[in-house]
């Protein structure tokens, strides 16, 4: 993607304010790794404001404490163990777990009779849930492990797989039949074909929406394949994203503590309080992150990880 004029002129920021302190750049990795589609959103970004505002932060990958369980684990663990009850041939209202608020089993009713087919698609489900999760009697195991069915990231950019990955080449039939399973949604209003290999690959524990996404995967699998709802995933369906306005409002008053003149746009007056005195720094960061959060809520098309494609044409 080409930097455009606003990017250039937070580098040019940048340049006048090297070299740049460890302080400062552990706070700009945290406005780097932040994901607005994150259920936790709202709470990353009030910490990376906090500490522009004091110039610090003890926030990041790897600060939790030793045994900490994440917030959302019990809701991943029970969907994982729903599904493997499944896959064992359990009666699904026999399955007494609820994944978050709703009743696992009303949740499994969407996989109507199992088959080896489905059972094979379901395994996937779980392995790509189990990938986000540190379980402590499994971190050898390797099911923890997700091979991505139709997507092929590389360093810099996404591909699709052309074949059949080699991780599946014993269940190849199983595979195509995923791959070439299309689930017909929408997005921003507009008909969307998606791949349900693609959306597996894309179903997130950590994704907001992470409930929904998973039971109209469930249901696709089970054979339906015109869901209610739409399938939101990274800047996919960014519109419903239940923050949005919110992130909307810290972007302009990012802009305004950056020195942007005010005008009819709703701005925090609390947040510019908490950001301090502007300096050079300061402004270089917030600006950093109001660009970050506005990339992520309009994303170009060259940003969109899960675009309206359902995937390569080989498979349509």
């Amino acid at each position: 993607m080409e930097a455009d004029s606003e990017i250039l002129s937070i580098d040019k920021i940048e340049d006048n304010i090297v070299p740049i302190s460890t302080n400062v750049l552990k706070i700009r990795e945290l406005i780097s790794s932040l994901e607005l589609c994150h259920h936790k959103a709202e709470r990353w970004v009030g910490n990376i404001i906090e500490a522009i505002g004091i110039g610090r932060t003890r926030k990041g990958l790897g600060t939790r404490s030793p045994g900490q369980q994440h917030p959302a684990e019990k809701v991943w663990q029970n969907a994982c163990a729903a599904l493997s009850a499944w896959c064992a041939g359990f009666p699904r209202a026999s399955v007494d777990l609820k994944i978050d608020t709703v009743p696992a089993s009303q949740i499994l009713g969407g996989l109507g009779e199992r088959s080896p087919l489905k059972e094979w698609q379901v395994h996937r489900v779980i392995e790509k849930i189990r990938s986000a999760i540190h379980w402590p009697w499994c971190c050898d195991d390797p099911i923890a492990q997700y091979v991505w069915i139709l997507l092929n990231p590389g360093e810099y950019e996404l591909a699709y797989h052309n074949k059949c990955p080699e991780h599946y080449t014993e269940h190849e039939d199983f595979w195509l039949k995923t791959v070439q399973t299309i689930i017909h949604d929408t997005e921003n209003g507009n008909k969307a074909d998606l791949s349900l290999g693609l959306a597996i690959d894309m179903l997130w524990p950590c994704h907001w929406r992470f409930v929904e996404n998973l039971r109209i995967v469930l249901k696709a699998i089970g054979g339906n394949l015109n869901p209610e709802h739409r399938f939101a995933a990274c800047g996919r369906n960014i519109t419903l994203l239940p923050i949005r306005l919110r992130m909307e409002i810290v972007s302009n008053t990012l802009n305004v503590f950056c020195g942007d003149r005010e005008s009819n746009k709703k701005v925090d007056r609390d947040l510019l309080a908490l950001l301090g005195k502007p300096t050079e720094v300061k402004k270089w960061l917030a600006a950093s992150l109001s660009k970050t959060i506005r990339l992520q809520m309009s994303p170009p098309p060259e940003l969109r990880v899960l675009s309206a494609l359902a995937g390569p044409d080989w498979i349509k």
